[in-house]
Protein backbone atom coordinates (compact mmCIF):
# COMPACT_ATOMS: atom_id res chain seq x y z
CA UNK A 1 0.00 0.00 0.00
CA UNK A 2 1.49 3.27 -0.83
CA UNK A 3 0.87 6.60 1.18
CA UNK A 4 -2.03 7.57 -0.65
CA UNK A 5 -3.90 4.53 0.23
CA UNK A 6 -2.89 4.38 4.08
CA UNK A 7 -4.32 7.99 4.36
CA UNK A 8 -7.51 6.94 2.69
CA UNK A 9 -8.50 4.11 4.19
CA UNK A 10 -7.39 6.13 7.87
CA UNK A 11 -9.87 8.58 6.44
CA UNK A 12 -12.21 5.95 5.96
CA UNK A 13 -11.43 4.72 9.48
CA UNK A 14 -12.36 8.34 11.15
CA UNK A 15 -15.03 8.96 9.20
CA UNK A 16 -16.95 5.61 9.91
CA UNK A 17 -16.77 6.19 14.09
CA UNK A 18 -17.62 10.31 13.78
CA UNK A 19 -21.54 9.73 13.89
CA UNK A 20 -23.21 13.15 14.93
CA UNK A 21 -23.66 11.67 18.32
CA UNK A 22 -19.74 11.97 18.45
CA UNK A 23 -19.97 15.44 17.43
CA UNK A 24 -22.07 16.69 19.91
CA UNK A 25 -21.24 14.42 23.20
CA UNK A 26 -17.69 16.79 23.34
CA UNK A 27 -19.53 20.68 22.86
CA UNK A 28 -22.06 19.52 25.95
CA UNK A 29 -19.14 18.30 28.61
CA UNK A 30 -17.31 20.97 27.94
CA UNK A 31 -19.22 23.50 28.29
CA UNK A 32 -20.52 22.22 31.72
CA UNK A 33 -16.82 21.59 32.04
CA UNK A 34 -15.95 25.11 32.06
CA UNK A 35 -12.53 26.18 32.96
CA UNK A 36 -11.64 22.56 33.29
CA UNK A 37 -12.32 21.63 29.86
CA UNK A 38 -9.13 20.37 28.79
CA UNK A 39 -8.46 18.34 31.66
CA UNK A 40 -12.48 16.44 31.09
CA UNK A 41 -11.23 16.43 27.14
CA UNK A 42 -7.78 14.31 28.49
CA UNK A 43 -10.26 12.02 30.38
CA UNK A 44 -12.61 11.48 27.48
CA UNK A 45 -9.86 10.84 24.53
CA UNK A 46 -8.46 8.15 27.16
CA UNK A 47 -11.57 5.91 26.59
CA UNK A 48 -12.82 7.72 23.46
CA UNK A 49 -10.34 7.12 21.72
CA UNK A 50 -7.75 4.94 23.52
CA UNK A 51 -10.55 1.89 23.82
CA UNK A 52 -11.57 1.76 20.33
CA UNK A 53 -8.12 1.96 19.30
CA UNK A 54 -6.72 -0.64 21.24
CA UNK A 55 -10.03 -2.61 20.15
CA UNK A 56 -9.08 -2.39 16.40
CA UNK A 57 -5.00 -3.37 17.32
CA UNK A 58 -6.09 -6.21 18.62
CA UNK A 59 -8.72 -7.11 16.24
CA UNK A 60 -5.53 -6.66 13.56
CA UNK A 61 -3.55 -9.47 15.37
CA UNK A 62 -6.25 -11.92 15.14
CA UNK A 63 -5.89 -14.43 12.35
CA UNK A 64 -9.75 -12.62 11.52
CA UNK A 65 -12.21 -10.18 13.54
CA UNK A 66 -14.34 -13.28 14.51
CA UNK A 67 -11.70 -15.12 16.35
CA UNK A 68 -11.73 -12.62 19.09
CA UNK A 69 -14.60 -14.79 20.90
CA UNK A 70 -12.91 -18.14 20.16
CA UNK A 71 -12.32 -18.82 23.38
CA UNK A 72 -16.07 -19.30 24.39
CA UNK A 73 -18.78 -21.73 24.08
CA UNK A 74 -19.91 -21.66 20.26
CA UNK A 75 -23.29 -20.75 22.04
CA UNK A 76 -21.49 -17.58 23.83
CA UNK A 77 -19.54 -17.13 21.02
CA UNK A 78 -22.69 -16.42 18.56
CA UNK A 79 -24.96 -14.78 20.83
CA UNK A 80 -22.35 -12.45 21.60
CA UNK A 81 -21.63 -11.00 17.91
CA UNK A 82 -25.22 -11.45 16.66
CA UNK A 83 -26.47 -9.34 19.76
CA UNK A 84 -23.83 -6.73 18.92
CA UNK A 85 -24.56 -6.44 15.06
CA UNK A 86 -28.13 -6.64 15.78
CA UNK A 87 -28.04 -3.11 18.16
CA UNK A 88 -24.96 -1.48 16.70
CA UNK A 89 -27.50 -1.84 13.43
CA UNK A 90 -30.95 -2.08 12.59
CA UNK A 91 -32.19 -1.95 15.98
CA UNK A 92 -30.73 1.09 17.59
CA UNK A 93 -27.83 3.00 15.98
CA UNK A 94 -28.85 2.94 12.34
CA UNK A 95 -32.26 4.16 13.10
CA UNK A 96 -30.90 6.84 15.19
CA UNK A 97 -27.98 8.03 12.85
CA UNK A 98 -31.19 8.66 10.20
CA UNK A 99 -33.35 9.99 12.51
CA UNK A 100 -30.56 12.57 13.99
CA UNK A 101 -29.48 13.03 10.02
CA UNK A 102 -32.94 14.25 9.64
CA UNK A 103 -33.32 16.74 12.77
CA UNK A 104 -29.85 18.29 12.52
CA UNK A 105 -29.97 18.24 8.88
CA UNK A 106 -33.19 18.61 7.38
CA UNK A 107 -35.83 19.87 9.68
CA UNK A 108 -33.85 23.27 10.20
CA UNK A 109 -35.16 24.51 6.59
CA UNK A 110 -38.27 22.55 7.01
CA UNK A 111 -41.96 22.49 8.55
CA UNK A 112 -43.45 19.86 7.29
CA UNK A 113 -42.70 15.83 8.81
CA UNK A 114 -40.63 14.38 5.92
CA UNK A 115 -38.69 11.65 8.14
CA UNK A 116 -40.89 9.08 6.24
CA UNK A 117 -39.40 10.10 2.10
CA UNK A 118 -36.21 11.53 3.83
CA UNK A 119 -35.47 7.79 5.60
CA UNK A 120 -36.47 5.96 2.22
CA UNK A 121 -33.95 8.38 0.64
CA UNK A 122 -31.09 8.54 3.12
CA UNK A 123 -31.06 4.00 3.84
CA UNK A 124 -31.44 3.79 -0.19
CA UNK A 125 -28.07 6.13 -0.61
CA UNK A 126 -26.76 3.80 2.13
CA UNK A 127 -27.35 0.57 0.16
CA UNK A 128 -25.82 1.61 -2.76
CA UNK A 129 -22.72 2.78 -1.33
CA UNK A 130 -22.78 -0.63 0.78
CA UNK A 131 -23.47 -2.68 -2.28
CA UNK A 132 -20.11 -1.22 -3.63
CA UNK A 133 -17.52 -2.10 -0.55
CA UNK A 134 -14.34 -2.36 -2.95
CA UNK A 135 -14.89 1.50 -4.01
CA UNK A 136 -15.64 2.19 0.26
CA UNK A 137 -12.44 3.33 0.64
CA UNK A 138 -12.82 5.86 -2.71
CA UNK A 139 -16.11 7.19 -1.66
CA UNK A 140 -15.54 7.66 2.03
CA UNK A 141 -11.70 7.85 2.45
CA UNK A 142 -10.98 9.99 -0.55
CA UNK A 143 -14.45 11.86 -1.27
CA UNK A 144 -16.67 12.45 1.96
CA UNK A 145 -13.91 12.19 4.66
CA UNK A 146 -11.88 15.50 3.29
CA UNK A 147 -14.93 17.46 3.17
CA UNK A 148 -16.22 16.81 6.43
CA UNK A 149 -12.71 17.34 7.66
CA UNK A 150 -12.44 20.47 5.29
CA UNK A 151 -15.61 22.09 6.96
CA UNK A 152 -14.76 21.31 10.53
CA UNK A 153 -11.26 22.92 10.53
CA UNK A 154 -13.31 26.15 9.01
CA UNK A 155 -15.41 25.95 12.12
CA UNK A 156 -12.36 25.32 14.49
CA UNK A 157 -10.03 28.10 12.99
CA UNK A 158 -13.13 30.26 13.08
CA UNK A 159 -13.67 29.47 16.96
CA UNK A 160 -9.70 30.03 17.73
CA UNK A 161 -9.52 33.35 16.44
CA UNK A 162 -12.85 34.77 16.74
CA UNK A 163 -14.29 32.77 19.87
CA UNK A 164 -17.74 34.05 20.78
CA UNK A 165 -17.27 33.51 24.37
CA UNK A 166 -14.74 32.93 27.44
CA UNK A 167 -15.02 29.69 29.50
CA UNK A 168 -17.18 29.52 32.60
CA UNK A 169 -16.78 28.23 35.86
CA UNK A 170 -17.07 24.51 36.14
CA UNK A 171 -20.38 23.09 37.28
CA UNK A 172 -19.87 20.88 40.86
CA UNK A 173 -19.05 17.51 39.38
CA UNK A 174 -15.93 19.15 36.60
CA UNK A 175 -14.80 20.97 39.78
CA UNK A 176 -13.85 18.10 41.54
CA UNK A 177 -13.13 15.10 39.43
CA UNK A 178 -13.06 16.38 35.61
CA UNK A 179 -10.82 13.80 34.22
CA UNK A 180 -12.73 10.99 35.76
CA UNK A 181 -15.88 12.56 34.59
CA UNK A 182 -14.33 12.53 31.15
CA UNK A 183 -13.64 9.07 31.57
CA UNK A 184 -16.88 8.09 32.00
CA UNK A 185 -18.50 10.59 29.40
CA UNK A 186 -15.96 8.74 26.84
CA UNK A 187 -16.71 5.41 28.02
CA UNK A 188 -20.21 5.93 27.40
CA UNK A 189 -19.98 6.79 23.81
CA UNK A 190 -19.84 3.06 23.45
CA UNK A 191 -17.14 3.70 20.44
CA UNK A 192 -15.45 0.74 21.97
CA UNK A 193 -18.22 -1.44 20.93
CA UNK A 194 -18.85 0.09 17.35
CA UNK A 195 -14.74 -0.92 16.80
CA UNK A 196 -15.66 -4.61 17.19
CA UNK A 197 -17.92 -3.78 14.01
CA UNK A 198 -16.15 -1.69 12.25
CA UNK A 199 -13.14 -3.70 12.57
CA UNK A 200 -14.75 -5.97 9.98
CA UNK A 201 -14.87 -3.01 7.68
CA UNK A 202 -11.65 -1.73 8.66
CA UNK A 203 -9.01 -4.60 8.77
CA UNK A 204 -10.62 -6.32 5.73
CA UNK A 205 -9.63 -3.60 3.39
CA UNK A 206 -6.56 -3.39 4.62
CA UNK A 207 -5.47 -7.11 4.16
CA UNK A 208 -7.35 -6.61 0.84
CA UNK A 209 -5.35 -3.67 -0.65
CA UNK A 210 -2.41 -5.58 0.89
CA UNK A 211 -3.01 -8.88 -0.27
CA UNK A 212 0.42 -8.48 -2.80
CA UNK A 213 2.19 -7.91 0.68
CA UNK A 214 0.73 -9.20 3.51
CA UNK A 215 3.59 -9.22 5.57
CA UNK A 216 2.96 -5.80 5.16
CA UNK A 217 -0.47 -5.54 6.57
CA UNK A 218 0.21 -4.99 10.42
CA UNK A 219 1.90 -2.32 10.00
CA UNK A 220 -0.49 -0.70 7.56
CA UNK A 221 -3.66 -1.03 10.12
CA UNK A 222 -1.31 0.18 12.88
CA UNK A 223 -0.53 3.68 11.02
CA UNK A 224 -4.56 3.76 10.01
CA UNK A 225 -5.22 3.05 13.37
CA UNK A 226 -2.98 6.32 14.60
CA UNK A 227 -4.49 8.46 11.19
CA UNK A 228 -7.64 7.94 13.15
CA UNK A 229 -6.97 8.72 16.52
CA UNK A 230 -5.19 11.31 15.51
CA UNK A 231 -7.76 12.89 13.35
CA UNK A 232 -10.27 11.84 16.14
CA UNK A 233 -8.72 13.31 19.40
CA UNK A 234 -8.64 16.80 17.01
CA UNK A 235 -12.16 16.69 16.37
CA UNK A 236 -12.91 16.11 20.11
CA UNK A 237 -10.54 18.56 21.09
CA UNK A 238 -11.86 21.54 18.58
CA UNK A 239 -15.72 20.12 19.31
CA UNK A 240 -14.35 20.64 23.43
CA UNK A 241 -13.26 24.27 22.87
CA UNK A 242 -16.24 25.07 20.85
CA UNK A 243 -18.54 24.13 23.90
CA UNK A 244 -16.23 25.53 26.16
CA UNK A 245 -16.42 29.09 24.62
CA UNK A 246 -19.77 28.82 24.28
CA UNK A 247 -21.64 29.88 27.40
CA UNK A 248 -22.42 33.37 26.31
CA UNK A 249 -24.67 32.11 23.02
CA UNK A 250 -25.54 28.97 24.33
CA UNK A 251 -26.07 28.90 28.27
CA UNK A 252 -27.40 26.09 29.52
CA UNK A 253 -28.13 24.05 26.30
CA UNK A 254 -29.63 20.87 26.80
CA UNK A 255 -27.48 18.80 23.61
CA UNK A 256 -24.49 19.33 22.17
CA UNK A 257 -26.10 19.99 19.13
CA UNK A 258 -28.16 22.78 20.43
CA UNK A 259 -24.40 24.14 21.32
CA UNK A 260 -23.00 23.77 17.29
CA UNK A 261 -25.84 25.29 15.74
CA UNK A 262 -25.55 28.27 17.72
CA UNK A 263 -21.61 28.69 17.43
CA UNK A 264 -22.29 27.84 13.16
CA UNK A 265 -24.95 30.47 12.79
CA UNK A 266 -22.95 33.25 15.25
CA UNK A 267 -19.73 32.42 13.14
CA UNK A 268 -21.36 31.60 9.80
CA UNK A 269 -25.26 33.54 10.16
CA UNK A 270 -27.34 31.36 7.30
CA UNK A 271 -24.22 29.56 5.74
CA UNK A 272 -22.97 28.21 9.26
CA UNK A 273 -26.69 26.59 9.33
CA UNK A 274 -26.32 25.33 5.94
CA UNK A 275 -22.34 24.08 6.88
CA UNK A 276 -23.79 22.32 9.94
CA UNK A 277 -26.56 20.30 8.20
CA UNK A 278 -23.96 18.66 5.42
CA UNK A 279 -21.25 18.19 8.21
CA UNK A 280 -24.12 15.98 9.90
CA UNK A 281 -25.42 14.25 6.85
CA UNK A 282 -22.01 13.27 5.84
CA UNK A 283 -20.93 11.96 9.37
CA UNK A 284 -24.16 10.16 9.50
CA UNK A 285 -24.07 8.54 6.14
CA UNK A 286 -20.46 7.45 6.63
CA UNK A 287 -21.74 5.81 9.76
CA UNK A 288 -24.66 4.20 8.33
CA UNK A 289 -22.89 2.82 5.46
CA UNK A 290 -19.86 1.29 7.81
CA UNK A 291 -22.37 -0.48 9.98
CA UNK A 292 -24.46 -1.68 7.15
CA UNK A 293 -21.70 -2.99 5.26
CA UNK A 294 -20.00 -4.91 8.28
CA UNK A 295 -23.61 -6.25 9.63
CA UNK A 296 -23.72 -7.56 5.70
CA UNK A 297 -20.77 -9.21 5.97
CA UNK A 298 -21.09 -10.60 9.48
CA UNK A 299 -24.08 -12.38 7.93
CA UNK A 300 -22.38 -13.81 4.91
CA UNK A 301 -19.37 -15.17 6.17
CA UNK A 302 -20.93 -16.42 9.34
CA UNK A 303 -24.67 -18.12 8.51
CA UNK A 304 -24.20 -17.66 4.32
CA UNK A 305 -26.68 -14.92 3.25
CA UNK A 306 -25.59 -13.31 0.46
CA UNK A 307 -23.79 -9.96 1.03
CA UNK A 308 -26.59 -7.89 -1.44
CA UNK A 309 -29.62 -9.59 0.61
CA UNK A 310 -28.31 -8.72 3.83
CA UNK A 311 -27.61 -5.42 3.13
CA UNK A 312 -31.10 -4.91 1.61
CA UNK A 313 -32.79 -6.16 4.40
CA UNK A 314 -30.83 -4.05 6.99
CA UNK A 315 -31.09 -0.91 4.88
CA UNK A 316 -35.47 -2.13 5.02
CA UNK A 317 -35.18 -2.46 8.30
CA UNK A 318 -33.44 0.73 9.22
CA UNK A 319 -35.92 2.71 6.84
CA UNK A 320 -38.95 1.25 8.68
CA UNK A 321 -37.62 1.56 12.58
CA UNK A 322 -36.89 5.20 11.76
CA UNK A 323 -40.35 6.01 11.54
CA UNK A 324 -41.58 3.91 14.30
CA UNK A 325 -41.07 3.59 17.96
CA UNK A 326 -37.45 4.72 17.79
CA UNK A 327 -38.19 5.83 21.30
CA UNK A 328 -39.31 2.50 22.25
CA UNK A 329 -36.97 0.37 20.81
CA UNK A 330 -33.76 3.14 22.10
CA UNK A 331 -35.50 2.12 25.78
CA UNK A 332 -35.26 -1.72 25.05
CA UNK A 333 -31.64 -1.91 23.38
CA UNK A 334 -30.37 0.92 25.55
CA UNK A 335 -29.80 -1.36 28.38
CA UNK A 336 -28.37 -4.27 26.18
CA UNK A 337 -25.91 -2.03 24.20
CA UNK A 338 -24.68 -0.73 28.21
CA UNK A 339 -24.00 -4.63 29.01
CA UNK A 340 -22.56 -5.76 25.78
CA UNK A 341 -19.90 -2.58 26.14
CA UNK A 342 -18.32 -3.88 28.90
CA UNK A 343 -18.46 -7.32 27.73
CA UNK A 344 -16.65 -6.63 24.61
CA UNK A 345 -14.21 -4.11 26.51
CA UNK A 346 -13.34 -7.14 29.13
CA UNK A 347 -13.30 -9.81 26.06
CA UNK A 348 -10.40 -7.64 24.72
CA UNK A 349 -8.61 -7.32 27.66
CA UNK A 350 -8.49 -10.76 28.37
CA UNK A 351 -7.67 -11.90 25.16
CA UNK A 352 -4.57 -10.04 25.85
CA UNK A 353 -3.23 -10.70 29.30
CA UNK A 354 -4.99 -14.33 28.77
CA UNK A 355 -4.69 -15.46 25.25
CA UNK A 356 -5.95 -18.46 24.29
CA UNK A 357 -4.31 -22.07 23.16
CA UNK A 358 -5.48 -23.85 20.27
CA UNK A 359 -4.84 -27.04 19.71
CA UNK A 360 -3.83 -28.32 16.51
CA UNK A 361 -5.86 -25.60 15.34
CA UNK A 362 -8.90 -26.53 16.73
CA UNK A 363 -11.29 -24.33 18.86
CA UNK A 364 -10.76 -24.61 22.45
CA UNK A 365 -12.98 -23.32 25.34
CA UNK A 366 -10.67 -20.63 27.62
CA UNK A 367 -12.05 -20.61 31.25
CA UNK A 368 -10.47 -17.61 32.02
CA UNK A 369 -12.02 -15.63 28.84
CA UNK A 370 -15.48 -16.93 29.67
CA UNK A 371 -15.71 -16.58 33.26
CA UNK A 372 -14.16 -12.88 32.53
CA UNK A 373 -16.60 -12.06 30.07
CA UNK A 374 -19.29 -13.84 32.41
CA UNK A 375 -18.30 -11.13 35.64
CA UNK A 376 -18.21 -7.71 32.94
CA UNK A 377 -21.56 -9.54 32.14
CA UNK A 378 -23.50 -9.58 35.31
CA UNK A 379 -21.64 -6.55 36.62
CA UNK A 380 -22.58 -4.48 33.65
CA UNK A 381 -26.20 -5.42 34.13
CA UNK A 382 -25.82 -3.37 37.23
CA UNK A 383 -24.51 -0.41 35.62
CA UNK A 384 -27.21 -0.90 32.72
CA UNK A 385 -30.36 -0.65 34.93
CA UNK A 386 -28.97 2.40 37.39
CA UNK A 387 -28.05 4.11 34.30
CA UNK A 388 -32.03 3.92 32.81
CA UNK A 389 -33.18 4.11 36.28
CA UNK A 390 -34.40 0.76 37.01
CA UNK A 391 -32.52 -0.36 39.81
CA UNK A 392 -33.84 -1.19 42.81
CA UNK A 393 -33.05 1.12 45.68
CA UNK A 394 -31.77 -1.73 47.50
CA UNK A 395 -29.27 -2.61 45.09
CA UNK A 396 -28.70 1.21 44.85
CA UNK A 397 -27.58 1.33 48.08
CA UNK A 398 -25.41 -1.59 48.17
CA UNK A 399 -23.59 -0.68 45.11
CA UNK A 400 -22.98 2.93 45.86
CA UNK A 401 -21.36 1.18 49.83
CA UNK A 402 -19.36 -1.39 48.67
CA UNK A 403 -19.00 -1.28 44.73
CA UNK A 404 -15.87 0.33 43.53
CA UNK A 405 -16.79 2.94 40.68
CA UNK A 406 -20.81 2.27 40.93
CA UNK A 407 -21.27 6.01 40.88
CA UNK A 408 -19.20 6.45 37.58
CA UNK A 409 -21.01 3.76 35.88
CA UNK A 410 -17.99 1.34 35.76
CA UNK A 411 -18.46 -0.89 38.86
CA UNK A 412 -18.01 -3.95 36.20
CA UNK A 413 -13.95 -2.84 35.96
CA UNK A 414 -12.74 -4.01 39.41
CA UNK A 415 -14.49 -7.59 39.19
CA UNK A 416 -13.11 -7.79 35.75
CA UNK A 417 -9.69 -6.50 36.44
CA UNK A 418 -9.46 -9.39 39.90
CA UNK A 419 -11.11 -12.05 37.94
CA UNK A 420 -8.17 -11.84 35.22
CA UNK A 421 -5.31 -11.47 38.04
CA UNK A 422 -6.33 -14.29 39.90
CA UNK A 423 -6.60 -16.44 36.71
CA UNK A 424 -3.51 -15.05 35.50
CA UNK A 425 -1.56 -16.10 38.81
CA UNK A 426 -3.18 -19.20 38.88
CA UNK A 427 -2.03 -19.65 35.20
CA UNK A 428 1.09 -18.46 36.02
CA UNK A 429 1.97 -20.61 39.20
CA UNK A 430 0.55 -23.96 36.91
CA UNK A 431 3.80 -23.02 33.96
CA UNK A 432 6.04 -22.76 37.32
CA UNK A 433 5.35 -26.03 38.62
CA UNK A 434 5.26 -28.01 35.46
CA UNK A 435 8.73 -26.28 34.68
CA UNK A 436 10.36 -27.66 38.00
CA UNK A 437 8.55 -30.90 37.37
CA UNK A 438 10.49 -30.94 33.67
CA UNK A 439 13.48 -29.84 35.42
CA UNK A 440 13.32 -32.56 38.14
CA UNK A 441 12.40 -35.30 35.60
Amino acid sequence: MNRRELTAIGFMTFALFLGAGNLIFPPLMAQQAGDNWLLAIAGFLVTAVGLPALALLILSRLPSVEHLAAGLPKWMDRSFWMLIFITIGPAFALPRAVTVAYEMGIKPFYSGNGLLLFSAIFCGLTLLLALKPGQLVHYIGKVMTPALILMLTALTLFALFNPLGDASEAIDTYQKTPVINGLTQGYMTLDALAALVFGWVIINAVRTASASKPESSQRNITVIIAIYALLMSLCYLSMGYLGATSSDIAANASNGGAILAAYAVGQFGFVGKVMLAVITLLACLTTTVGITTANAHYLKNTYGVKFALSAAGISLLTAIISNVGLETLIQVSLPLILILCPMAIALVMVVVLLPNKSTNGKRTISKSQTFTVTIAALFGTLDAFMIVGKLPSSIMEFGQQWLPLFNENLSWLMPVIITMFVFKAARQLSQNQQAETASAQ
